[in-house]
């Protein structure tokens, strides 16, 4: 029964450590973390260990400026020190190097010429600038997979991106073009963040080679409508607090597989919706809320998820959640928000509960 015991510890602490877990918050996206590949599990060590003990414990040469933690031989902390140039002789075995929250206006590259297997570059929170960018440094870090740069002064989507990335987060810099054939070579991309930035159009060149992107965040930009040409394969597409004047029925055609839509604080109105718009079986969540519509807008049967609070409804359509009502006609919303609206519980038809039979909370 010890044996047993022992055995079942072994496979829980196992279990554990190949657990991919969420750690901060990097332009609105968690990065998740797998110990299994030996990947830091934090993203800074600031106010976590003195300095002083890492240098006196390990025998690698580390720039004065950083921290060489011994438990991540292939990590280098050099964020939270008022750099206002990369540190200079970086170790050959960086993997992950962890620079934000600094004064790092520029990238040469020199800045990264001795170092071939970088992972992952964190640059959130500095002072970089588009036409202090040298194309060079980031394109021949061939092995580069997840690069931050959220939070700085950038202008344009960087080029010449090396074409292994998996993640290009740009959120809240002054982003208001891409610059031609930025991603032509990265079909490995999944995730994309540029909210928080000017971009008003896109082009049909501006997103070719994106073959994998599933998360595209465009929230905050000054979009007047939906961007055309983007990419089949995105499954979550958040256009938040963009000014949108209308939905057209075609708004969303040629999307296969979206399944998350955000579209609040977008000061859409009911008579600018086209009733098809949502029309798409493969949509299971949308957030219109925060937004002046006066009516329930006409959605999917197959949708579960949807929220309108803080609109100004004052009538509940069941059409526009079940065209007809029968044994195998019925929609499969799980939760319906309506909080923040002109109406109650009144206002909902007797009927509402045949349509929605499958319903888990409703906020009204």
């Amino acid at each position: 029964m010890a044996v047993l015991h022992c055995a079942i510890l072994v496979l829980l602490c196992v279990f554990d450590t190949a657990t991919v877990v969420a750690d901060f918050d990097y332009g609105g996206v968690p990065l998740w973390i797998n110990r299994l590949v030996g990947e830091p599990s934090v993203l800074s060590m600031q106010d976590r260990m003195d300095s002083s003990w890492f240098r006196a414990n390990n025998p690698q040469a580390c720039p004065q400026q950083c921290d060489c933690p011994i438990q991540w031989p292939t990590a280098l902390y050099c964020d939270h020190r008022g750099l206002a140039d990369m540190p200079d002789h970086l170790p050959v075995t960086t993997q992950y190097l962890f620079i934000q929250s600094n004064n790092i206006s520029s990238l040469f590259s020199s800045s990264l010429a001795n170092i071939t297997g970088l992972r992952w570059l964190i640059l959130d929170h500095n002072q970089l600038q588009s036409d202090k960018l040298d194309q060079a440094t980031l394109k021949n870090q061939t092995q580069l997979c997840y690069l931050f740069a959220n939070h700085n002064l950038l202008s344009s989507v960087p080029s010449n991106l090396p074409a292994g990335l998996r993640q290009l987060r740009l959120a809240y810099n002054q982003i208001s073009s891409i610059s031609p054939g930025a991603f032509q070579d990265l079909h490995n991309l999944t995730l994309l963040l540029l909210q928080g930035n000017r971009l008003h159009t896109i082009t049909e060149g501006d997103v070719k080679g994106l073959l994998s992107l599933s998360h595209l965040d465009l929230s905050g930009n000054l979009f007047s409508s939906v961007p055309g040409h983007l990419p089949p394969s995105v499954q979550q597409l958040y256009l938040s607090n963009n000014s949108l004047s209308r939905l057209d029925e075609d708004s969303f055609v040629g999307f296969l597989n979206l399944k998350y839509l955000r579209l609040n604080h977008c000061g859409l109105q009911s008579h600018s919706i086209h009733p098809e718009v949502f029309n798409f079986s493969s949509l299971v969540e949308l957030d219109l809320s925060h937004n002046k519509l006066t009516t329930t807008p006409t959605v999917p049967t197959t949708l579960q998820y949807l929220y309108l609070e803080a609109n100004e409804i004052q009538e509940f359509n069941m059409t526009s959640f079940c065209r007809e009502v029968g044994p195998l006609s019925y929609s499969r919303l799980k939760i319906l928000r309506l909080d923040g609206n002109k109406m109650s519980h009144q206002h909902l038809p007797p009927d509402w509960v045949f349509c929605l039979r499958v319903l888990h909370s409703i906020y009204i």
